[in-house]
């Protein structure tokens, strides 16, 4: 991984669960804890992982085969959030090769930061768990904003945070809805084909101006751009 730019973004945003965080074990767990008290077998890892950037009435969905008007998915989702919120930073951690990128990031006085659609209730302690609330520029939650992904309003008011132009900034997610922020955003956009992709999913379709299979591999489509 390359220590410098010749020419810098100014600004590199990340999506969370999927492109940042690998959070799928602590969903993983809340999920199977649900199953279990319904008598119900647990869910595989691999199956679950598929949904996680789909939210969580996608992973109860999956898990319990309910569809959307099954009855019982309201409660079973706040139950799950109650429960998720008690185990929100247990298991999760950066994917492997992110922390090399903010250290190279930060080396370089290049800021970054998060836009995600994960409610403040949990995106702030899983950061302040991992020690990243204090090196991030900007975390902009649903809360912040009237629109979320795929509108922009999210990473524009990220980059009005951190004062730059949204055209000279790097935008990074694992799903589509990521890449139609960034690219509505105007910002050059990398699609995280090592996040959280459902077999029905076609990243092709994305349209994001560059796609990468590792973590190692954002320094190098950044540095191709700028």
């Amino acid at each position: 991984m390359k220590a410098s730019f010749n020419r810098k973004p100014e600004a590199v945003l990340f999506d969370l669960d999927g492109t940042l965080l690998d959070t799928a074990p602590d969903f993983h767990w809340v999920i199977n804890q649900l199953l279990a008290e319904h008598n119900l077998p647990e869910q595989p890892y691999a199956e679950l992982r598929k949904q996680v950037s789909n939210g969580a009435n996608a992973m109860l969905k999956a898990a319990f085969h309910f569809s959307d008007e099954h009855t019982n998915l309201p409660a079973l989702h706040l139950q799950m959030l109650d429960l998720y919120a008690q185990h929100v930073a247990t298991d999760s951690q950066l994917f492997p090769g992110i922390a090399n990128l903010l250290e190279t990031l930060e080396a370089n006085q290049i800021p970054w930061g998060i836009v995600t659609n994960k409610p403040a209730r949990f995106t702030t302690p899983i950061m302040a768990e991992l020690q990243l609330s204090q090196r991030c520029a900007s975390v902009i939650c649903p809360d912040h904003v009237s629109q979320t992904k795929p509108d922009p309003e999210a990473l524009l008011l990220a980059c009005h945070q951190i004062k730059t132009n949204p055209q000279h900034c790097i935008y990074i997610g694992d799903h589509k809805r990521d890449i139609e922020a960034g690219n509505r955003a105007n910002m050059f956009t990398i699609g995280a084909l090592y996040g959280y992709i459902n077999k029905s999913d076609n990243p092709s379709d994305w349209h994001a101006n560059s796609y990468v299979n590792h973590a190692d591999q954002i320094l190098s489509a950044i540095d191709a751009h700028f």
